[in-house]
């Protein structure tokens, strides 16, 4: 059997459709090219059928991304394969993921569909699939919860129909290790050529357990796992890649398989996609976590001295964690800043470089070294290039102290126009967020979060500050960037308030 096991990353398609995760078209570009710079297998882009900028947002990726395959998920029925297809058609190894369930369950009650309407349905829609693409996978949805006889035809129609991937995923966090592996190796021993495609393994973390499912797929002999950066996804999240790649990395002699990920690679990729999605990863999450590498207990800062095999079963290193070192200031030219940045996994329109190059050298003569994250910080929150039109920040002041009520006056401008006002507040930023609501007159909602983190190291460090907005089931999120943390996060809220209003505003015919 080979020993490979390739790496499907879905955090476009099953980690971005989570609520509060949600990304724009170029923040999905720069997931996609950090993707293939840490070397993932196949790069799941979207749903094209589900919306226009579903589709647009699959065929940038499929049309950028030379060194993955790109997949675009699709429901067993022509419209939604034709759209995937269409979408995915100019990548270099275009894959087509179809699915449909075949749990008694979802069949019963979703589908409203018998077991030989489902069975009839995978070996025609595999098949027309199949015309329009030679790479295809089938995913048999809610698996661990089907009758396995009924899976294992299941299986056997997608075969049959030219799959080249089936996809056993546990959709609703149901199974147990010991499930998932017996479920594997009993495909691989009751279905014909089950030997001679990939199985894969997808698996939700409902009950805690979605990476020690995928791994027990893989001892059960699946070669491909399905998996999110920092296990993003509905509800509960999906397999952890880091924590799946570093496991088998770490275990090689009781997986006895590789992957082809640069492991290196792996904490700059967890650190962009939580950036992104306006969250910090939990200290104790595990290899990308604050504390994952951290040692305060006297004994285990003894023995990590000694030798730090003791209480480290991997290294900072191995993963990408390392000291920052300057590496621009403040007379280094465009060519070097840009050279730098693609390095880094980030490739910018002549609009955007010169955005950005601009803010590095106003950053420059602020600040005395500038490192590796203050360049990625600035590149994340550069202008794009289809900016969207709303009201930015002129100018502001503050007035604060313990002993008084803070006073803001913040001037905004739209349009070319200029908006002033005042307003008191508890503190600051209160008092300057008070008087922005006065300028831009938000719609009714709520305040989720508000979060500020130091982008390096120094008391001259930037801040980068997230505001999350609710209204009804929707999160907006905004982000700021400064030294000036009050800055920031006038930033951070005007950006928020910006998307709130935009999908506020009714849609004239």
């Amino acid at each position: 059997m080979n020993d490979r096991v390739k790496i499907f990353d879905t955090t476009l398609r099953d980690g971005e459709q989570s609520p509060g995760c949600s990304m724009n078209l170029r923040e999905k570009l720069d997931v996609a090219r950090r993707l293939e710079l840490l070397k993932v297998d196949v790069i799941e882009a979207g749903f094209a059928a589900s919306s226009p900028g579903d589709f647009e947002a699959v065929k940038a990726v499929a049309d950028r991304i030379r060194g993955c395959t790109v997949a675009s998920l699709a429901r067993c029925n022509r419209v939604d394969i034709d759209a995937a297809f269409e979408a995915i058609r100019n990548a270099a190894d275009p894959r087509i993921h179809v699915f449909l369930a075949t749990s008694p369950v979802h069949m019963q009650y979703k589908l409203r569909m018998t077991q030989e309407q489902v069975l009839e349905a995978i070996a025609e829609m595999v098949k027309y699939a199949k015309s329009k693409c030679s790479n295809i996978e089938f995913s048999a949805e809610d698996a661990m919860r089907s009758e396995p006889e009924f899976l294992a035809k299941a299986v056997e129609a997608a075969i049959n129909a030219g799959a080249n991937v089936v996809n056993i995923p546990d959709t609703v966090g149901y199974a147990t290790p010991s499930e998932m592996r017996e479920m594997i190796e009993y495909l691989r021993n009751t279905v014909p050529g089950c030997n001679d495609i990939e199985l894969s393994v997808h698996c939700h973390n409902d009950l805690g357990m979605a990476t020690a499912n995928s791994l027990a797929g893989v001892l059960g002999g699946a070669r491909q796992v399905e998996c999110t950066i920092n296990g993003i996804g509905e509800r509960a999240g999906n397999a952890s890649l880091e924590e799946v790649v570093m496991a088998i990395n770490t275990r090689k002699e009781l997986y006895g398989v590789s992957t082809n990920i640069d492991t290196t690679k792996i904490y700059k990729t967890s650190m962009l996609v939580y950036n992104i999605i306006g969250r910090t990863a939990p200290m104790n999450k595990p290899i990308v976590g604050t504390n994952a590498f951290a040692h305060e207990a006297g004994i285990h800062q003894h023995g990590v001295l000694a030798n730090r095999s003791t209480y480290e079963i991997m290294t900072p290193e191995s993963v990408g964690i390392k000291v920052n070192q300057m590496v621009l200031g403040k007379h280094s030219g465009k060519h070097a800043f840009e050279a730098r940045l693609i390095e880094l996994g980030f490739e910018l329109s002549p609009e955007e470089l010169e955005s950005c190059f601009a803010e590095f050298k106003k950053l420059s003569d602020k600040k005395k070294e500038i490192s590796d994250s203050d360049l990625e910080a600035l590149a994340r929150n550069r202008t794009p290039a289809d900016k969207e039109e709303g009201f930015v920040l002129e100018r502001f002041t503050v007035q604060a102290g313990n002993m008084t009520s803070a006073t803001s006056v913040v001037v905004l401008k739209k349009n070319g126009e200029l908006f002033e006002d005042v307003a008191l507040g508890d503190g600051p930023v209160d008092a300057a967020f008070k008087a922005v609501d006065k300028i831009m007159v938000p719609p009714e909602h709520s305040f989720e979060t508000y979060s500020t983190h130091s982008v390096s190291e120094g008391k001259d460090t930037l801040g980068e500050v997230v505001v999350t907005l609710r209204k009804s089931d929707r999160l907006f999120v905004g982000k700021g960037l400064s030294t000036d943390t009050i800055e920031a996060s006038i930033l951070a809220y005007i950006a928020a308030l910006n998307k709130l209003i935009k999908f506020s505003q009714p849609v004239l015919n």
